[in-house]
């Protein structure tokens, strides 16, 4: 297993989880912009729980990094289109004030997250990623001439995983990020769920390999059982 610091080091590992986005959402709610796509400097801050400097920093250090994974520094005609679109209440009446400003897609917040050294939430993420990908290449390749042979248990265990992991985690997130007195409750609810969803992964890749044992066990009883068929051979003494 990599222990979550293997991505602070390797630009190989970090580009070959950044499709999983929807690891953000399962660590904690993301706020996004009204498009939907996007957030500020300031919000990539709350998120990650640090300094809007200390991004500012990551994002100077690592810029060619994370602009091609969807950083821009939006500045003239096209900042004053994006700010009337998306962030004209917060500018009050001077939108003149603002020279550039920096944004940031999902897939650029999860880079951050994979750089980003002193983050106790950034760590949940890295740790998050590399579960997700130890159990992923552990679980043996599927056979498509066997796909109508999963059970209806296997079925049902892989609908619950992404059940848990699309909808339920993400819903507990949000009701955290806006509750009160029941917040320590919830946070406990969502380590349940998230515990019950890694085990379920955890119960999916035993159950594959069991299957391939057992099929593999099967095929050799068959060539083994396939001698006394033959026609030259005598019967009984």
């Amino acid at each position: 297993m990599i222990n979550e610091s293997a991505l602070l080091e390797s630009k190989t590992l970090r580009d070959s989880v950044l499709e999983r986005t929807e690891v953000l959402d399962r660590v904690k709610a993301l706020s996004l912009l009204p498009d939907g796509m996007h957030v500020t400097t300031a919000m990539v801050a709350a998120y990650f729980e640090v300094t809007a400097d200390a991004i500012r920093q990551l994002a100077k250090r690592h810029r060619a990094e994370l602009e091609v994974n969807g950083m821009a520094v939006l500045r003239g005609a096209v900042l004053r289109k994006f700010e009337s679109d998306n962030m004209s209440l917060s500018l009050g009446s001077h939108p003149q004030a603002r020279r550039s400003l920096t944004i940031y897609s999902r897939r650029a917040i999860l880079n951050i997250a994979m750089l980003l050294r002193d983050s106790a939430v950034a760590r949940q993420v890295r740790t998050y990623l590399l579960d997700m990908e130890y159990l992923a290449r552990t679980q043996p390749v599927e056979n498509p001439d066997l796909t109508d042979e999963l059970s209806l248990d296997d079925r049902i265990d892989q609908r619950i995983t992404h059940i848990l992991g699309k909808t339920v985690v993400p819903m507990f997130n949000a009701l955290i990020e806006t509750s009160g007195e029941h917040r320590r409750e919830l946070i406990a609810l969502r380590a349940g769920v998230q515990h019950i969803e890694r085990r379920l992964h955890q119960h999916h890749t035993r159950l594959r390999r069991l299957e391939g044992t057992v099929r593999r066990v099967g095929q050799g009883s068959v060539r083994r059982g396939s001698g006394p068929l033959r026609g030259d051979m005598p019967l009984h003494p």
